[in-house]
């Protein structure tokens, strides 16, 4: 299987300035996020970012560097810039791993990496992990999504979903949560970069809306769990410190 991961990371972060260059125990949390991808066996690794800083923060690491645009949007646009200036044809396999991502396993890149692989129809894939916490359920910030019965989804929300009928019931028992960990083809990268938000993406907050409103097959691969850690605030940088200590991963 042949693919490449890109990681978008721009410098710029409401919650947390700088994110990208944050140390997390001694190591600026984009160097996590890039041994992480390069764990994954992609042919490619490349870190775009709008930011000299963050791009000399990965040197002398086994990573190819884009600097890309200040006026991007989202990292798929940030990722389709690299795409086109690169001249990857448009079945080529792109995997984005945000740069906030510094505890995601190489199985899980492998696995969105593998689902276009293997299904020539998908346009796009992505993660997700099965819900067992009610409060996570009913959390507007916790994402959820309903697949069909090949395993591609039907519709992502923040809104519980599918809402049991019986009242009694606080949680179904297929309930998923989405992890933003997603796999492209270069044709579907430069589709999405090249439409507006449509309204319910507008609504929902939620950028993987586009592809559904545009009719983009989305596979999801669901695993029963995985690390989730995306570095946030303050605070979600002890609790990644604690991990990587706790499993004795390179710091």
């Amino acid at each position: 299987m042949s693919f490449r991961v890109v990681i978008p990371a721009r410098h710029g972060s409401s919650r947390l300035p700088g994110k990208p260059l944050v140390k997390i125990a001694g190591t600026p949390l984009v160097c996590h996020t890039c041994r992480r991808a390069l764990e994954s066996g992609a042919d490619e690794v490349w870190l775009a970012t709008d930011d000299e800083r963050i791009g000399k923060a990965v040197a002398g690491m086994d990573v190819r560097l884009a600097m890309t645009s200040s006026a991007h949007a989202s990292g798929t646009d940030r990722i389709a810039e690299v795409a086109t200036r690169e001249g990857w044809d448009v079945d080529d396999i792109v995997v984005n791993l945000q740069g906030d991502e510094p505890l995601m396993p190489a199985e899980a890149i492998n696995a969105v990496a593998g689902a276009l692989s293997a299904d020539p129809d998908v346009a796009l894939s992505t993660l997700a992990i099965r819900l067992h916490d009610a409060g996570l359920f009913h959390d507007p910030h916790v994402v959820k999504l309903v697949t069909d019965a090949a395993a591609r989804a039907l519709y992502f929300s923040r809104a519980p979903i599918p809402r049991p009928r019986n009242s009694e019931r606080e949680l179904p028992g297929e309930a998923l949560r989405h992890v933003g960990l997603y796999g492209y083809r270069v044709a579907a990268l430069h589709r999405l970069s090249a439409e507006p938000p449509c309204e319910m993406e507008r609504e929902e907050g939620l950028e993987q809306l586009r592809a559904l409103w545009l009719g983009l097959a989305i596979r999801v691969e669901v695993f029963e769990d995985i690390p989730l850690a995306a570095v946030d605030t303050p605070g979600d940088i002890a609790r990644v410190e604690q991990f990587l200590h706790t499993v004795n991963r390179p710091a």
